[in-house]
Order: structure tokens, then C-alpha cells, then sequence
């Protein structure tokens, strides 16, 4: 027997099983049969939270990479600004990757600088109807390279070019991604 659930009763039990774990429902809705929330998407977005300082992390440690050097923020705008549109973005695509075409249109890469007293923050936000595997680390391992002057903006550009994994800066670690938003045709959160 299936039951009927009220949304934000839903919503308050899911968060009572997920206690103590690092997760939390923050909104809960109604959506029609045929709905996947997966393959309904018309939109993710992604934030990488790269942290650029001397001192090892305190607080927050295991949800931002930590690089020891300091990071031209311009070099990383202008090399960004070579991903933005259509493009074959094999060279940014991990090799497990079960996407049917690489070729992805990256509506969005903004790299913003937080400044702290003792470092500074650069937050990566990209925009996309749908991203390959690893593709947002891959950006972002090889934008950090730009940033500590290892490469020049322009060998981003050479690398999507090249269609060629190989021709990829690292993919940085895990820590710092986060999925911030998924927008959907007919919003069931709007």
C-alpha cells in the first residue's frame, strides 16, 4: 500500500533518519510520475571551493581544496573564458565517462575571490544543462594551474583544442565540489 506524504512531513522524518550525517533535506515536493530527477534536469549548477593559503585547514578542512601558493585571479578568468559556449570537452572527460557525446555547452565559469584574514577563497561557480564525468574537477585542477602561473590562459584553450585527455591539467580532489542547484522545466520548488 502506498501512502500519501504530506511534503514537509516527508521532508522532517528524512531529516530525522539523516542525523548525524552532513546531510539535510531542505525543501520537499510533489511531482508527477514520469518524473526523474536525474534526467528531468535542464540545469546544474556547481561550486568549487579552492582555499589558497600556507596553514593547513582548522575548520571546514574536508570541504575545500587547499593549495599552499597564491593564485592569479585574472589568468584564471581568462582562461575560463576559453570554456564558455559549445565545445567537444573530451580533454576535460574522465576516461569511465558513460556520456553519450562529450560535446557540452558550459553556459557559465565565474571565479570569484573571497579574501580572509589569513588566505583567500576562490570560488568556482559553473552553469551547465549537464556536465561529464569529472569535467567540473578537470576545470578546476587546470584553472588552478593557470592561476599558479604553470600555464598561460591561452593553453586552456590549446587543451580543449586538443580533444585529448592527455592535454589536461590534474583534476583537483573532491573536496570543495558541491552540486547548488538543479533547475527543472515545470519547478516542483519554485
Amino acid at each position: 500500500m502506498e501512502a500519501e506524504w504530506d511534503p514537509f512531513r516527508l521532508s522532517e522524518a528524512l531529516n530525522h533518519h539523516l542525523r548525524p550525517d552532513p546531510v539535510a533535506i531542505v525543501a520537499c515536493a510533489a511531482v508527477s510520475e514520469d518524473f526523474h530527477a536525474r534526467f528531468s534536469a535542464v540545469e546544474r549548477q556547481y561550486i568549487f571551493r579552492l582555499m589558497s593559503r600556507r596553514a593547513p585547514m582548522v575548520h571546514g578542512g574536508g570541504g575545500v581544496w587547499r593549495v599552499r601558493h597564491a593564485l592569479d585571479l585574472a589568468a584564471m578568468r581568462e582562461g575560463a573564458a576559453h570554456l564558455i559556449g559549445l565545445h567537444d570537452f573530451t580533454t576535460f572527460r574522465a576516461s569511465m565517462c558513460q556520456a553519450l557525446s562529450p560535446v557540452k555547452t558550459l553556459d557559465e565559469c565565474r571565479i570569484e575571490a573571497h579574501p580572509l584574514a589569513y588566505g583567500t577563497e576562490f570560488r568556482f561557480h559553473l552553469r551547465a544543462r549537464s556536465f561529464l564525468h569529472n569535467q567540473v574537477r578537470s576545470i578546476v585542477g587546470t584553472l588552478e594551474r593557470v592561476g599558479a602561473g604553470a600555464w598561460a590562459p591561452d593553453d586552456v584553450r590549446v587543451a580543449l583544442e586538443a580533444c585529448d585527455r592527455a592535454a589536461c591539467g590534474p583534476v583537483c580532489p573532491p573536496e570543495g565540489l558541491y552540486l547548488d542547484h538543479v533547475g527543472y522545466p515545470d519547478d516542483p520548488f519554485a
